[in-house]
């Protein structure tokens, strides 16, 4: 027996918020760096687009592209599931960029890309060496011994040695071993995507958690072994989330002319956990083929719904079309002696909504 779906669809003259489907990952292997994107399915150095430094990187390191590869993936995979329900949806596609317009656009969207591919290779290198997948680097120890005896815990257990990871996430994406931020103030597109890519690594160090385990007879806990540990990826992509909402504009210095007002206002310090970028979002609400923007006309959203993912946001007052969905599949399924499982057949109707 196979489930089936049969969908009939009627229009309804309503604007509310709209929410989308997901686009795929597409080929997530190809991984992002400062100026290509490339881990391809047959891992070597030779062959990915990669730029000079990381490929002499990649063979002086040969171990770590199976870690670059899932960083990639994490990355990706995060970005997409925090925007599901946003206007631009993280969404990707086969050309060696990855994510189009939105790597290049200077745009709240490419600073958080940046951070999150700089977390993800962060976090896969980390769990890598944790996990003793590789020799140059294990657990970390630099805690182990201390404590508060007075208090029943000490440093033990494997710490996650984010440090290595954290190493390893500049040198094969930053283009230089400094943030170059001008005096003058202001930014270069290079400075700012790796002030991006250093606030996504110090997103790892600031979700940290410490985690303990107790000893003694009978489960007394008479003294606790504590560790530090990362925190789940999803918690990283959280945090990040909330630095793309709050995102600061800087100058761009690569610019020739900038006017005085702008110039003063842009000079605010910005400390290295934040976001920055230098233009205003497009609007992601229509498509836009020259800049790659696929609009939000047919993606789902939630009628009910009064936040980002409704049909009044997300379809940007369009409106919205409402198909009524017949979904038939097996259900109440019971064991029956001897060998067999018998089930009914349940069918449902259901309200989907799509955007104008």
């Amino acid at each position: 027996f196979k489930s089936q779906t049969i969908t009939t669809q009627f229009t309804k003259d309503i604007s509310a918020p709209v929410g989308f489907a997901l686009s795929p990952v597409g080929s997530v292997s190809r991984w992002l760096g400062l100026t290509s994107a490339g881990v391809p399915e047959k891992l070597g150095c030779a062959n990915p687009p990669l730029s000079p430094k990381q490929r002499d990187l990649c063979r002086k390191k040969p171990f770590l592209l199976p870690s670059i590869q899932d960083g990639a993936r994490l990355a990706i995979s995060e970005c997409q599931s925090q925007f599901r329900h946003e206007r631009w949806n993280c969404s990707t596609s086969d050309q060696p960029s990855v994510f189009g317009h939105e790597l290049t656009s200077g745009t709240k969207e490419t600073a958080f890309i940046y951070a999150v591919m700089a977390a993800g290779l962060v976090h896969a290198v980390t769990r890598s060496c944790s996990q003793g997948n590789m020799t140059e680097c294990g657990c970390d120890t630099r805690l182990q011994g201390l404590g508060s005896p007075a208090e029943g815990w000490h440093w033990g257990g494997c710490s996650d040695h984010i440090q290595y990871g954290t190493w390893f996430s500049r040198k094969f994406m930053d283009s230089s071993s400094k943030n170059m931020t001008s005096s003058r103030g202001g930014h270069t597109p290079d400075t700012m995507n790796q002030h991006n890519s250093e606030a996504g690594r110090q997103a790892i160090d600031k979700t940290m958690s410490t985690d303990c385990r107790c000893h003694g007879v009978s489960g007394s806990c008479a003294v606790k072994t504590c560790w530090r540990t990362m925190a789940p990826f999803e918690r990283v992509g959280a945090y990040l989330k909330d630095r793309y909402e709050h995102s600061i504009q800087v100058l761009d210095r690569s610019r020739k002319k900038v006017r005085k007002k702008e110039r003063e206002h842009r000079r605010v310090p910005v400390d290295k956990y934040k976001l920055i970028h230098f233009n205003k979002s497009p609007n992601y609400c229509l498509e836009d083929r020259r800049l790659g923007v696929a609009g939000t006309r047919g993606r789902r959203c939630n009628r009910s719904s009064h936040g980002s993912d409704g049909c009044n946001l997300l379809c940007c007052g369009r409106g919205y079309n409402t198909h009524v969905v017949r979904h038939v599949e097996r259900c109440e399924c019971k064991f029956v002696w001897c060998c067999y499982v018998r089930c009914r057949r349940c069918e449902s109707m259901n309200d989907m909504h799509t955007c104008k």
